[in-house]
């Protein structure tokens, strides 16, 4: 993780239950409004994508950085995973929670959760944030060779099984993912080299995408209920997003009602580990305005 700034609040590691699941989270900060953050797909937790924003935040604010079920710290049962799975999780959570209104930001799938989520309960997200997000449109990265790969689970455990035995190889990894694999720092790939080792590394990632590519595309596509969302919206891509393309943001941006898009450059599919400055301070004048 970065280094901590003293206006920063260092987070600490809670723990709750919500329909019989034990779920993991850090929690920071303190405020009327809390910001929920929610990581991404494959390989992610909440330390890994949000490690150096939740610090910042955090400053002036309620921060709740989740592990989604079936990743870092939270329980990994036998479901689907799919992308409605997550929602109804992160629902039971904002209840559990006792939280009136929460701001949402989501990664990647994070994203994608976040906005199934404000579209579900528009009265209770203040504002929502979309970093290379998921369930904006249909088209795969890969056309037919990512719908094969979802048929192949063997193929993603194997993959995991040989980079979790060397960090170096764990690393180069990551190139599939972001623009210049010298911008993320030794903690962040020694956090990565870390989540690897889980006995069930992979699992929740692998049910997903069974459940969520199909021939036709991908299953989730919020893009015809754009103009339903009701929360201020910030839309964030990396320019050179290897995974989802940044045409899926600005055609967000676009339909929703209240929306504004920026676009990083020199950026792949993880800003807030690859331009983590500029994302932070993006994040945090659009959540203090």
């Amino acid at each position: 993780m970065a280094t901590e700034h003293p206006s920063e609040v260092a987070p600490v590691d809670e723990w709750l239950e919500v329909d019989g699941l034990q779920l993991h989270y850090l929690s920071a900060g303190s405020g009327s409004t809390p910001v929920l953050l929610l990581h991404g797909g494959i390989v992610d937790a909440a330390s890994l994508s949000w490690g150096a924003t939740i610090g910042p935040l955090a400053a002036d604010r309620r921060v709740v950085a989740l592990d989604m079920a079936g990743y870092g710290n939270s329980a990994r049962p036998d479901a689907s995973y799919s992308t409605a799975f997550h929602v109804d999780v992160v629902d039971a959570v904002v209840d559990r929670l006792g939280f009136d209104a929460v701001d949402v930001v989501g990664v990647s799938l994070g994203g994608g959760v976040g906005l199934g989520y404000a579209l579900r309960e528009p009265d209770r997200v203040r504002k929502l944030a979309l970093v290379d997000s998921y369930g904006l449109g249909r088209e795969l990265p890969n056309g037919m060779a990512t719908y094969a790969l979802s048929r192949a689970p063997k193929l993603n455990e194997l993959s995991l099984s040989l980079l979790k035995r060397n960090r170096t190889l764990a690393k180069q990894s990551l190139r599939g993912i972001v623009a210049d694999l010298d911008s993320l720092s030794g903690p962040v790939v020694d956090e990565y080299y870390r989540l690897l080792q889980h006995p069930q590394v992979g699992k929740a990632y692998r049910r997903w995408r069974r459940h969520e590519v199909r021939r036709s595309g991908f299953r989730t596509d919020y893009s015809h209920r754009l103009d339903d969302v009701a929360a201020e919206t910030l839309v964030v891509h990396g320019a050179d997003d290897p995974v989802f393309p940044p045409q899926w943001s600005r055609n967000a941006a676009s339909g929703i009602p209240d929306a504004r898009l920026e676009l990083l450059s020199d950026c792949g599919h993880w800003p807030p580990r690859e331009r983590t400055a500029a994302f932070n301070e993006l994040l945090a004048a659009f959540l203090a305005g």
